[in-house]
């Protein structure tokens, strides 16, 4: 059954129960449960319908599923968008994301508990981790037999073959001292039949995941929780771009307004999910005044300090073949010579060669003849990267520019500068990464400085003063709004976001049932 079956179709003049906003890791689960249990739930999302069949491994041509609207960036070290964070469709980032689904460690929720700096989350990994096991058993999560870092943790397949960056990126930690493990990959490793969606096959290596999955193999929400949404009567909106939410005299929303093939709509609704993200959420909230009593809207953006070093080999490293990042560290979540607080994961590094051309232009100084030099080596060459917590910091935040885009929307602005407690991470970065590399044979070590990722802007807790969400993502202001994408991460942490995201969402359906 694909996501065109058993489709309900309500009228724009209906009330339904439930209207999200994002067809991505925050929206999709959410949905899928609401319906499974009996809400009447529409999914407005931007951006189109995509067929996996439509995939392919051309860069150029997969800058589709990006989004790709214009963000101004602004600050120290200014982020660049699209591929690496945003994406567009019915299935969101996850169209286009990596599949590297490591856990939040369990330190990471409290590290200012531990440590007096950042924000803490307001509960721990035990209360997480049922909807973290929810999700990985229902998506496909694939790992290794056993986990270095958690001896009771288990993956339901096989980690697929790897790749010569992986490899390398094991010499390197054994001569340096590091465990290494298979890292968990959103990946199918044998046929299935998936709930609801049907036949996905087994990942063909073909290293192609940042450009769409063309068999199914790669977990995103286009083939697990969107197909389950609509078999139980969800009804799914592309091409819908939401402008404006209406309330009541008392406060409540009663209906959003949306743009769809140049006309507007509006569907009315007895309680509304925010999972656009965390620039697209709290620009919409922004541009209508809601939600902001703490004054946090849009605050506390945080990204990934994702420092990244490759290194020229003797071999042929061919780094397009192969799923991308198959061996994962974490060794380095609490390293015992830091000058900073939190940590991060490392990961190895395989690239299509427009994607890697662009990271050494943007992350390096080189120009001219050796740049030329170096884009020349990229069959041979390999890298390694990390995911590094970032702290919220008052500088950084989504907030609203002076320029207007097609819609009327004043566009966001996202200021991003480093504080002193990623540079000293991405120093410290750079030479443990260095390190490994020496020691496993690279020659020419180039470090390229940059962020990935972004959470934050509607943070969760217990205290309507400093958080714009309670703890299960309702508004401390507006009772029937919900907001569930990772724009309510308190804290970065060391880990991808996207299984968080679906955890959470899992988390938030639940609360919604039993409000």
């Amino acid at each position: 059954m694909n996501m065109e079956t058993a489709m309900r179709h309500y009228a724009n003049t209906d009330c339904v129960d439930v209207v999200v906003v994002g067809a991505g890791a925050g929206g999709s689960p959410l949905a899928a449960e609401l319906a499974r249990h009996g809400k009447s739930v529409v999914v407005l999302e931007a951006g189109p319908r995509f067929r996996p069949e439509g995939h392919t491994p051309d860069e150029p041509v997969a800058n589709e599923l990006y989004w790709l609207n214009e963000r101004l960036s602004g600050g120290e070290s200014p982020q660049a968008f699209g591929g690496n964070n945003s994406g567009t469709g019915l299935g969101g980032s996850l169209l286009h994301y990596g599949a590297f689904m490591p856990r939040i460690d369990a330190r990471d929720f409290y590290l200012h508990r531990e440590t007096g700096k950042g924000f803490d989350w307001p509960f721990g990994l035990e209360t997480l981790l049922p909807y973290i096991e929810r999700v990985e058993s229902f998506i496909g999560v694939s790992g290794p037999a056993q986990y270095p870092w958690d001896a009771k943790r288990r993956y339901a397949y096989a980690p697929p073959p790897a790749n010569s960056a992986a490899l390398r990126m094991r010499e390197g930690c054994e001569a340096v001292g590091l465990k290494h493990a298979d890292g968990p990959a959103a990946v199918i490793t044998r046929d299935i039949e998936q709930p609801h969606f049907g036949t996905r096959h087994a990942c063909a290596n073909c290293g192609a995941c940042h450009q769409g999955c063309r068999n199914g193999a790669k977990s995103g929400t286009d083939n697990t929780w969107l197909p389950m949404a609509v078999a139980y009567g969800a009804e799914l909106r592309d091409g819908c771009f939401v402008h404006d939410i209406e309330r009541d005299q008392a406060g409540r929303i009663i209906a959003v307004v949306y743009l769809r093939d140049g006309k507007q709509h509006r569907q009315r609704c007895a309680a509304l999910v925010l999972a656009a993200g965390a620039v697209e959420t709290p620009r919409l909230l922004l541009h209508t005044g809601l939600a902001n009593s703490s004054g946090q809207v849009g605050e506390n953006y945080m990204t990934h300090v994702s420092t990244q070093v490759w290194g020229t080999f003797d071999q042929d490293m061919r780094p397009n073949r192969g799923y991308p990042s198959l061996t994962i560290t974490e060794d380095l979540v609490r390293p015992k010579d830091a000058d900073f607080v939190g940590g991060y994961l490392v990961q190895s590094l395989g690239m299509m060669p427009v994607t890697w051309g662009l990271n050494m232009v943007r992350g390096t100084t080189i120009r001219g003849q050796s740049l030329t030099d170096a884009l020349s080596r990229y069959n041979r060459s390999a890298g390694i990267g990390i995911n590094g917590e970032c702290l919220p910091r008052p500088e950084n935040r989504v907030s609203l520019s002076d320029e207007t885009d097609a819609t009327g929307m004043r566009k966001p602005r996202i200021d991003h500068s480093y504080g002193p407690n990623e540079l000293a991470m991405h120093n410290h970065a750079a030479r443990t990464l260095s390190d490994i590399w020496k020691a496993a044979g690279a020659q020419d070590i180039r470090v390229i400085d940059r962020a990935a990722h972004m959470s934050g802007t509607c943070r969760m807790g217990t205290d309507g003063s400093s958080c714009v969400v309670d703890p299960v993502g309702r508004s401390f202001d507006i009772e029937n709004l919900w907001i569930c994408d990772h724009s309510v991460f308190p804290s970065a942490t060391a880990a991808n976001p996207a299984l968080a995201i679906m955890a959470l969402s899992l988390r938030t359906a639940e609360a919604m049932l039993a409000a």
